[in-house]
């Protein structure tokens, strides 16, 4: 695959997520269903078992809805490897946000796997883990 190209692939699929995480912030979880393929699959450690299929994860984002207020994210260490139609996206993301006066930091780690589906990147595979640094296994 051509350097050009690839670039030009690894800032579709950062500007995409970046997308998504600005939405999710504002109390919208949508842009994320809509990027996602029909069949995905999402992890999420506060659930006990992993989501299947566009539908069902709109139901447990509906839920959500409304009650998430992020004041400021980073993306921190996106790295995207392309390989044919799939492209693997993994990236710490660390989050700030201020209720009742106290702010809380949240950092956890993503895995995104996208596949190109008529010509367009959606996600098919979501995990998302909460980072613990300096823990001990």
């Amino acid at each position: 695959m051509a350097e050009a190209l690839r670039e030009d692939i690894v800032s579709e699929i950062v500007a995409q997520e970046r997308k998504a995480l600005d939405r999710w912030g504002n109390g919208d979880p949508g842009e994320f269903v809509e990027l996602s393929a029909p069949e995905v699959t999402y992890f999420d450690p506060h659930l006990e078992r992993r989501i299947d299929g566009q539908e069902a994860l709109r139901d447990y984002y509906a839920s959500l809805a409304g009650k998430i207020r992020i004041d400021r994210y980073e993306l921190l260490n996106p790295k995207v490897q392309v390989h044919g139609d799939i492209a693997v996206l993994t990236f710490n993301y660390v989050s700030w946000s201020t209720a009742g006066g106290k702010t809380t930091e949240s950092r956890w780690n993503c895995t995104e796997v996208y596949a190109r589906i008529d010509r367009e990147w959606r996600i098919i595979q979501t995990h998302w883990s909460l980072t613990r640094p300096g823990q001990q296994a």
